[in-house]
């Protein structure tokens, strides 16, 4: 444990500008990535992911020492009051560390061993990322497959929100000549249906449908959706069923209630009446 006092201090560079996504995407680049608040710093160390060093006020420190005491990484030290000067903003959950990428991984890869997939188009706000890989971790699905217009999975908001469960879910992201094609007809020749999600009335409805063994259930952003040859490149087109006085589910809701059917049972594939 190391206590600093100065803001500008050059081992605190991990740590600058946090907010700004421009700054961060320079500064991280393809080595390293922010997990933010105790919660996630808690399964960041959990995950096997090499921590690089961790930043916490005095207070935070004493409620975390047991975990980072042992750790093989510098950890920080400062006043709560230092910590908006260095990270940019009030960073009230008072805990924040740095941690290095795992090495990317294939789309092959991940099919050798995954029989739930969520493969996830043009999502671009970390929340709804966050909200989805949490869903994920808890209802079944063992990895995430993102198009080529998907935000970083491991930026800071969406480690957050994720409450650090993004960090165990296997991914990759796959390049733009294999979308959605290519990427389809990989899943295909592993076994894997797949299910795109659209509100369209004359999909077919998630309730009645048995769920195969080998599933990835594809989502898209929240307005535009699933692309056309999204659409028609996967096996089936499915509706998720809600009352019609309501618009939508928010994508994250939305993946979270298609997560929870399809890790349902074997053989209960309608609602009794």
């Amino acid at each position: 444990m190391e206590r600093i006092t100065d803001p500008a201090d050059p081992r605190l560079a991990d740590y600058r500008e946090l907010r700004d996504a421009a700054a961060r995407r320079r500064i991280e680049g393809d080595e390293f990535f922010i997990a933010e608040g105790p919660t996630s710093i808690e399964r960041l160390l959990a995950s096997g992911h090499r921590v690089r060093s961790v930043l916490v006020s005095e207070q935070k420190y004493a409620r975390l020492a047991a975990l980072l005491d042992p750790l093989d990484a510098p950890v920080y030290v400062v006043d709560r009051t230092l910590l908006a000067d260095i990270v940019g903003f009030d960073l009230h959950r008072g805990a924040i560390a740095a941690a290095y990428r795992l090495p990317s991984r294939s789309l092959d890869e991940l099919l050798r061993s995954a029989r739930r997939i969520a493969v996830l188009e043009g999502l671009n706000d970390p929340e709804n990322l966050g909200a989805i890989a949490r869903s994920a971790r808890a209802l079944g699905v063992d990895a995430l497959v993102v198009d080529p217009t998907c935000i970083d999975p491991y930026t800071r908001r969406t480690v957050r929100v994720s409450m650090g469960e993004i960090l165990f879910l296997p991914w990759c992201r796959v390049p733009a000549p294999d979308w959605p094609t290519a990427v389809f007809e990989a899943l295909r020749d592993h076994g894997v249906e797949t299910w795109a999600m659209t509100p369209s009335d004359d999909a077919d409805d998630i309730w009645v449908l048995d769920v195969p063994e080998r599933l990835a259930v594809v989502l898209g952003a929240e307005g535009p959706g699933l692309d056309r040859r999204t659409l028609l490149a996967a096996d089936r087109r499915v509706v998720l069923p809600i009352d019609a006085d309501v618009d939508s589910l928010n994508v994250g809701a939305a993946a979270a209630a298609t997560f929870a059917i399809t890790n349902r049972p074997a053989g209960r594939g309608t609602l009794a009446t």
